[in-house]
């Protein structure tokens, strides 16, 4: 049976395959989704939508879900998806059930559309423009739009995932640099491509790779480097959980784990979900066949609630009698899960360090009569339930 993998938070992987496999493969980006692509421009049944940004004659709109009796004097957390399809192709669609799960769960949840190669005949850096405008917008409509505009995540798969996390860590390839922040508070990526440039120690490039290199700098419309997320990695970027197939072949499995340590390097959480034999897009709602189908989305959109419940930007899950959820700290959450005896090794250290901590904040209120810090540490892997 194929199962998710979680990396723990501060265990250094080895075997991560080069960069430069990434900037190969990208070149075939997005052969998948074209295969099954969905209507544009996109129907969106449910949604309501607002013309986000104007480029020329082209209109861009954001489309969104949100909760029964939401209004315009709620301070909700948001979320905006960006859809996968290499640049060049891609419906707002993609996203759509992720919106509904989570507007049901409280949030504002949206999707942007932005140009593509195939619609608008623009390179990627144009694509990177829109994202970062789209985020920027919900800040600057928060009060209007009933958001709260220090609780915005990005997320998005493929394509879509790398410009999520291009509007948290790319300079530059902003129509907009003096407006307001276009950066958010929470990434949820799904196979992201974010490793797409050479890294110092990585091989050096053979003539034949050199000359792809030079097709993505032409698809790109900009220096690859400087749409590479992982080439920009800095301190204070925002919580972030990833999912990734092993079995990826469009983007290496190796990339993402590469960007996740990244960000563990400059002290920000990043909680990785590795998914054994699974390939590029395995977490698109429809997929399987049978009693499989669907596996894979519903497992993702469930980590992905816990994800942003350890963050407090969800309620607790109801009972499955209906009543209310009971919230839990990080440290309670995981110190229930953690009760069975039977769980790994690698699991065990994390129950032993948690005793060993309450142990040192017992003697701790003793002699000073402190109150124990209840707030998840900066790295740590989301409870996948939210509450029990």
């Amino acid at each position: 049976m194929t199962r998710p993998r979680f990396v723990r938070p501060n265990r250094c992987l080895h075997g991560v395959p080069p960069a430069l496999v990434a900037m190969v493969l990208l070149l075939t980006f997005g052969n998948d989704s074209l295969r099954a692509q969905r209507p544009y421009p996109p129907e969106m049944a449910g949604t309501t939508s607002e013309v986000y940004r104007a480029v020329g004659d082209v209109e861009l709109r954001m489309y969104f879900c949100n909760p029964e009796g939401h209004t315009a004097d709620d301070r909700r957390p948001a979320i905006v998806f960006f859809f996968g399809g290499g640049w060049r192709a891609g419906s707002p669609q993609q996203f759509l059930p992720h919106c509904r799960y989570l507007a049901e769960r409280g949030m504002v949840a949206t999707i942007a559309d932005y140009r593509v190669a195939s619609r608008h005949g623009v390179t990627a850096d144009e694509c990177v423009k829109d994202a970062k405008s789209a985020v920027r917008w919900l800040r600057a409509n928060a009060d209007r739009l009933g958001i709260d505009p220090d609780r915005i995540a990005a997320g998005g798969g493929s394509a879509g995932g790398h410009l999520a996390a291009a509007t948290a860590t790319l300079p530059g390839h902003d129509p907009d640099p003096d407006g307001v922040s276009p950066v958010p508070n929470a990434l949820v990526l799904f196979n992201p491509a974010t490793v797409l440039a050479p890294v110092d120690g990585d091989p050096i490039p053979t003539e034949e790779e050199r000359e792809r290199f030079a097709a993505l700098t032409e698809r790109f419309g900009a220096a690859p480097e400087s749409m590479s997320p992982y080439h920009h990695l800095r301190e204070d970027l925002p919580p972030t959980i990833m999912f990734h197939g092993t079995a990826d072949e469009t983007v290496p499995h190796g990339t993402a784990e590469r960007f996740c340590l990244g960000l563990r390097e400059y002290r920000a959480r990043c909680d990785f979900v590795s998914y054994h034999d699974q390939g590029h897009g395995f977490f698109n709602f429809g997929r399987g066949e049978g009693e499989e189908k669907n596996k894979w989305y519903d497992d993702t959109v469930s980590r992905m609630d816990g994800f942003l419940y350890s963050l407090e930007w969800l309620d607790p899950k109801p009972n499955p009698d209906g009543t209310p959820g009971e919230r839990l700290t990080w440290r309670e959450s995981l110190s229930r899960a953690l009760g069975n005896q039977r769980l790994p090794a690698a699991v065990n250290e994390i129950k032993e360090q948690l005793e060993a901590e309450a142990r040192a904040a017992a003697a701790s209120e003793d002699t000073t009569g402190g109150e124990e810090d209840d707030a998840p540490p900066e790295s740590g892997q989301a409870d996948p339930d939210g509450a029990r």
